[in-house]
């Protein structure tokens, strides 16, 4: 028997995976950080949660595994981060591996979504809120996973069958 992949870049797929909906939780990757997001189980609303120090995996699964336990996360979206063009560089290729390494740990489905512009989203929308500039770095992370996270339920919802 073939199981249904777990790891896909499609929404519609992604939805087919989780015809319940349920919560989903958004990750903004970085070399240092992971900001992390959370939406309803409806899809309607992303939020912006905390940031995370990215170290080991074994440390960033616990420590992801606690908020998909209290949250009762359904699936995950990453951040992709493509080039420009549309191509895909080392980055990119970290993430898809980290996906990977989710998958495998919590057997929930993974969404890739483009990142691109993700972040100057999240800064411009701080901006606008006259969020400090303090204030601002400290949060950006966790806002960009917002943005991705959001950008990827409204394609959900777009996808209803």
């Amino acid at each position: 028997m073939d199981a249904k992949p777990l790891i896909t870049d499609s929404a519609a797929e992604f939805r087919s995976l989780l015809p319940g909906g349920g919560v989903l939780m958004g990750l903004d990757l970085g070399t240092k950080t992971i900001g992390i997001a959370t939406c309803d189980a409806g899809w309607r609303f992303a939020t912006a949660g905390k940031t995370m120090s990215r170290g080991k995996w074994g440390r960033d699964r616990d420590a992801l595994r606690t908020l998909v336990d209290e949250r009762q996360i359904a699936g995950m979206v990453i951040g992709l981060p493509r080039n420009m063009d549309g191509s895909e560089g080392p980055r990119a290729q970290a993430s898809r591996a980290y996906a990977r390494n989710l998958a495998e740990a919590f057997g929930l489905p993974v969404l890739l979504w483009d990142e691109r512009w993700s972040t100057q989203a999240a800064e411009a929308a701080m901006i606008g809120q006259d969020m400090s500039r303090a204030k601002r770095a400290e949060r950006i992370d966790s806002h960009a996973a917002a943005v991705i996270l959001q950008g990827a339920i409204d394609a959900l919802a777009g996808s209803a069958f």
